[in-house]
């Protein structure tokens, strides 16, 4: 069983990536399974924090998701065509200490997936993540990115996915993932 864990990249109550997060999860998933984490609870990064206070928990345990995880899939939303601060800093904060990176992120797949109100889905989000995944040393998953646009008419008032494509695109993309992310 291939254990995949998405990150919603949102600090937002109502967002279109922890929605489709959630519609991820609740996919039937054959031969493997996805849990689900966020990015609250992860502090501005700041060195002088770290060498006096360590680590944040809610870092150390994003952490032991991620290596615990089989892949991970970024649900990563677009802020002014890049990759959003939030998500990004809580990925810096994972980086730390430098020496837990190949623990962390070395040879460890990842799949970029989001969802956005605009036309273009998060293309450029997801084309900005790949060069901080490499730098990583992560394995990225080329195969297939989705990328959700007009996002905001596929759900409804309960943040429930109501598009039946789109929900089959994702469930394609996970199957395809976790076969790559079992592949290690």
């Amino acid at each position: 069983m291939v254990t995949l864990l998405g990150i919603s990249g949102s600090l937002r109550k109502a967002s279109l990536n922890s929605a489709l997060l959630k519609a991820a999860a609740g996919l039937p998933a054959e031969g493997y399974v996805l849990q689900t984490a966020g990015i609250h609870g992860v502090p501005l990064y700041d060195g002088d924090l770290e060498a006096t206070e360590g680590i944040p928990a809610a870092v150390t345990e994003l952490k032991e998701k991620i290596t615990a995880a089989d892949g991970v899939i970024l649900f990563t939303p677009e802020y002014n065509n890049s990759i959003p601060g939030a998500f990004k800093n809580a990925i810096d904060w994972l980086s730390r200490p430098s020496s837990d990176i190949p623990k962390v992120f070395g040879g460890k797949p990842f799949a970029l997936v989001g969802a956005s109100p605009g036309n273009f889905g998060t293309l450029l989000s997801q084309n900005a993540w790949l060069s901080v995944l490499h730098t990583l040393g992560c394995r990225t998953f080329s195969e297939k990115r989705l990328m959700v646009s007009r996002a905001h008419t596929l759900f409804d008032a309960d943040g429930n996915l109501t598009d039946e494509a789109t929900a089959k695109r994702l469930g394609d993309l996970l199957a395809a993932f976790a076969k790559f992310a079992g592949e290690r």
